[in-house]
């Protein structure tokens, strides 16, 4: 019998006790950290989903913004944490893909991080200051070619999507502007609504808000099909510059090593908040499109993670895109 309880306690120093840590997971509040500012995107995604998570999880799941380096600093400390489920990474096509292209990062976007779940993509959206004397796109890059280097344009950072969509807009429409570089942009926009900058390429689903308050102009959505919430918004082709794709996705990640089972209870708290009706018409409201409940999964987020990686960190890198 000694023997037996002996070998019980050396296994479960080994290793039953995160099993059954696991199995009583989650014990206390769990913290979705965003890596931009408050207001942002990102910021407003994690808000969205956070309270139905919570009623799933049992427990509080609490948004906290760790903001810097165009998102580096708040995706490092999810990946330097415990894999216990208790610090959960949300982030985007621009922290989860581009920042490895464009940044010397301390960790591996793909191995230091485990898939949980997609949350929503949207595309982004050509948008300026009210004041702009520009009725629409054409004019607008014809106002930016009269002013070459005089623009400004709001940006999260070196390698945000706002910055990738505007070296891709600058590039496509043959313009000269300078960018501006903000902790997330939710503060870029305050300035671009303020005029201390002249435009933004954003997400729709910063910019839509102030669009429909009509503090803001927008001039074209960066997808070959019109917003549902917004079809009064053209797409690039219709506009004048065709083929200027690109979309921002949402996704979530733990520390790599985190138990399945755990995975599995995160990612489950997910599914059920993008089935919830509320949830799913706040995200449309603001431009979202959520996924199929299939391509929901850890496996479907983290193969597709793999196949952006391999697509855009070329095209980045041959853009020369740099930290600033």
């Amino acid at each position: 019998m000694k023997t037996l309880l002996v070998a019980f306690a050396v296994a479960a120093a080994s290793g039953s006790i995160s099993i059954v840590s696991a199995q009583s997971y989650p014990a206390r509040p769990v913290t979705l950290v965003v890596p931009f500012a408050a207001g942002g995107p990102v910021d407003t995604v994690a808000r969205i989903i956070a309270v139905p998570m919570s009623r799933t999880l049992g427990q509080t799941v609490i948004v906290e913004d760790v903001t810097g380096a165009a998102g580096t600093i708040g995706v490092g400390k999810v990946a330097r944490a415990a894999p216990d489920g208790y610090t959960v990474s949300i982030g985007h096509w621009s922290t989860h893909v581009v920042n490895g292209a464009v940044y010397p990062l301390q960790y591996d976007l793909l191995k230091d991080l485990d898939p949980v779940a997609m949350i929503a993509s949207n595309p982004l959206l050509i948008v300026a200051r009210s004041a702009v004397p520009a009725k629409d796109l054409r004019e607008l890059i014809a106002w930016l070619k009269a002013n070459p280097d005089k623009a400004s344009a709001g940006t999260a950072g070196a390698g945000s999507g706002s910055h990738v969509g505007g070296v891709y807009f600058q590039n496509a429409s043959a313009t000269r502007f300078t960018f501006i570089p903000y902790r997330g942009t939710g503060p870029a926009m305050q300035d671009l609504v303020g005029g201390q900058i002249d435009l933004m390429v954003d997400q729709a689903s910063n910019s839509l808000p102030q669009v429909r308050a009509g503090k803001i102009r927008a001039f074209a959505v960066t997808a070959s099909t019109r917003l549902a919430t917004a079809p009064d918004i053209p797409t690039v082709d219709e506009a004048g510059l065709p083929g200027l794709y690109i979309a921002i996705w949402y996704g979530t990640w733990v520390p790599r090593g985190t138990p399945k089972d755990v995975i599995g209870k995160l990612n489950a708290a997910i599914v059920d908040a993008l089935a919830d009706p509320t949830v799913r018409k706040r995200l449309a409201d603001l431009g979202q499109d959520i996924p199929p409940r299939e391509q929901q999964t850890p496996q479907a987020l983290g193969a597709h993670h793999k196949a952006e990686v391999e697509k855009w960190w070329p095209i980045i890198k041959a853009a020369g895109i740099k930290v600033e």
